[in-house]
């Protein structure tokens, strides 16, 4: 069984935004299996009948897509300063939303998806799910940061939980960094960055979970595939 918040299963038909379907529920126009619905109630859209002004609201598809976040694009769906979102790179389907954060000067995977669950799964603390990065930095030689991450680095009294770090040299006295971590804090790369004194000067995520990122160009996405798919649902196993 699949719950979720009455509001987003509203939204994810595509019936309202949240926000507008907040003010559907609190106008008493929304019924769940004959009731009227309350706010802050939750539905399981599979089982449950919804309805709206009297008619049933059916559940949209369910949706995943890879997207390949350029330079200077927020991950959000409305940005105060008027910068670019993500949400105007890729279709307009109900309900979907971002797994996972990347910021406005992060560049790579980004994974959006209707599937709420799916969306926990990969980003949930306890599940340690991989994600991969690649990181061109500067301000020590490559010797020196292979001896500070011998030891844990730790953030915020926990250690960073990397699970791979290879370090070449690179152009110009840079370092190139390929990064694989099992968490998702709040911009753990750049912080982990700056625990270790490094100068961040690009910053790509190259896979979250079973997907990668591949030869998708900056600023494209796709569905994707069905083994992706298939890897997704062994997660849940």
């Amino acid at each position: 069984m699949t719950t979720m918040r009455l509001q987003r299963a509203l939204a994810r038909a595509g019936v309202a935004s949240r926000r507008a379907a907040e003010g559907l529920i609190r106008a008493g126009r929304v019924r769940v299996n004959g009731k009227v619905a309350e706010l802050g109630s939750s539905v399981d859209p599979a089982r449950d009948t919804v309805t709206v002004d009297g008619r049933r609201v059916r559940a949209g598809p369910t949706v995943w897509i890879a997207l390949h976040k350029p330079l200077g694009y927020v991950v959000s769906r409305r940005d105060p300063e008027r910068r670019p979102t993500v949400f105007e790179l890729v279709p307009a389907v109900p309900g979907l939303t971002y797994v996972g954060r990347l910021d406005v000067m992060t560049t790579g995977l980004l994974l959006l998806t209707t599937d709420g669950d799916g969306a926990n799964l990969l980003t949930h603390p306890r599940h340690q799910v991989e994600r991969s990065y690649r990181v061109l930095v500067h301000g020590r030689t490559p010797d020196q940061i292979r001896r500070a991450l011998a030891a844990p680095v730790v953030i915020e009294g926990r250690p960073v939980a990397l699970r791979e770090a290879r370090v070449r040299p690179g152009d110009g006295g840079r370092t190139d960094l390929h990064l694989v971590l099992q968490e998702g804090r709040y911009r753990i790369v750049r912080r982990l960055c700056e625990q270790l004194g490094l100068k961040v000067e690009r910053l790509t995520r190259l896979s979250h979970g079973p997907v990668r990122l591949g030869r998708l160009p900056s600023g494209r996405w796709r569905y994707l595939s069905t083994t992706e798919l298939a890897a997704l649902r062994a997660l849940r196993a």
